[in-house]
């Protein structure tokens, strides 16, 4: 199931080095970021032995190091089948917690054992729903409805994860996470939010879930749009309504454009050799 993907995800692993620009630009600001970054911030909260700078950035580097040892050995496909056990062990805890360490912490009282896991699997859902977009015009028959099939469970995984750590929240009734989901619900965020429950989830799920439908691929490719576009928005959902002083949407842009832009340039260009590559793959080759 999902092997139509593979080049389309290959090509996303071949642009991972485009974040670390990104991600130099998120630490050299990090001061207006975060408040535990700012003078005497640590001495404010309860979790400053894991929220201070020396920890925060070695393990931001340890992320990096993680995820390129990845990236190569899904790129060479060499020891995939030893590796994948560990790879995907290691994925799933810096995917975690890096969400928790760059997103997160934007409010260091805000404490959710569910976030990482919700983070984690909102980048696997966006990922393969990008890779339909990529790929779903060639898919026939079943390919349609393995695809459609991997995505409906990728969204219902998401949805549950994040109902339930929302409900866990309403029922605790603590003002240091309620006080979290209060500017998130409130006024314009408030109209977004319901954006994004009924079309991050209830559309698609309603699309994905119907079995004529699976065959279809006007409909998969829809649902695979509003996945891609719901889950970016509900990362912005995420993080700006943190930020009380005004955002530079003139270096957001530019850096939206270097990132977004190159990185569709890598995924093209890699898109096309792995499409030449596959021609030549026989039963019995390793695969990603």
């Amino acid at each position: 199931m999902g092997d139509i993907l593979r080049p389309a995800l290959r090509a996303g692993i071949a642009t991972l080095p485009l974040g670390i620009p990104a991600l130099a630009g998120v630490l050299w600001g990090a001061r207006h970021l975060y408040p535990w970054v700012q003078p005497g911030g640590g001495a404010r909260i309860t979790n400053g032995f894991y929220l201070n700078v020396p920890f925060a950035m070695g393990r931001v580097v340890a992320y990096v190091l993680v995820w390129g040892w990845l990236g190569t050995v899904c790129l060479r496909g060499r020891d995939v089948g030893r590796t994948a056990p560990v790879g995907l062990i290691a994925l799933a805890f810096t995917s975690g917690f890096a969400a928790i360490d760059l997103t997160e912490s934007l409010d260091p009282h805000f404490s959710s054992s569910a976030y990482g896991l919700i983070a984690a699997a909102g980048s696997v859902l966006l990922a393969f729903a990008v890779g339909v977009l990529m790929e779903g015009m060639w898919a026939r028959g079943q390919d349609l409805r393995d695809l459609a099939r991997l995505l409906l469970g990728l969204t219902v995984l998401w949805a549950y994860l994040d109902f339930m750590q929302f409900l866990i929240v309403w029922q605790s009734n603590l003002p240091v996470e309620a006080a979290w989901y209060a500017p998130r619900l409130r006024g314009a965020w408030g109209g977004v939010a319901l954006t994004i429950v009924a079309l991050h989830f209830l559309l698609p799920f309603a699309v994905l879930v119907l079995s004529p439908l699976q065959a279809r691929r006007p409909a998969i490719m829809l649902a695979a749009g509003l996945l891609t576009g719901m889950e970016i928005l509900r990362n912005l959902w995420l993080v700006l309504p943190t930020w009380t002083q005004p955002v530079p949407l003139a270096g957001v842009g530019l850096s939206l454009i270097f990132f977004g832009g190159g990185s569709a340039l890598l995924v093209l260009r890699h898109r096309n050799r792995e499409s030449v590559l596959s021609c030549s793959v026989q039963p019995g080759d390793a695969h990603v």
